[in-house]
């Protein structure tokens, strides 16, 4: 997977995310037959689909965490402001 890949994929949802994990991985199944059939002379690529499997689940999980942290950042930002104006009314 080139870099630009990389970048193209952080900007898809999370839903497109796994979509696209899941071919790669049915792919990557596919490859491993066929190169344990003979068919396939390329014997990395097995190993290099499921690399960006990988990449593509980490990105999924990344974008999950960002997600649950996102709500409770604004909070602590309102907080903040609350305690602000409290204090310039004392």
């Amino acid at each position: 997977m080139k870099r630009k890949d990389y970048t193209d994929l952080k900007d898809k949802t999370i839903k497109e995310l796994v979509k696209l994990a899941s071919a790669k991985r049915a792919e990557a199944t596919k490859k491993k037959m066929e190169i344990l059939g003979g068919k396939e002379k390329n014997l990395k690529l097995h190993r290099n689909l499921r690399a960006e499997v990988a990449k593509i689940l980490t990105l999924i999980r990344e974008k999950e965490i960002l997600e649950k942290l996102a709500p409770k950042e604004e909070v602590k930002k309102e907080d903040k402001e609350i305690v602000k104006e409290s204090k310039k009314t004392k």
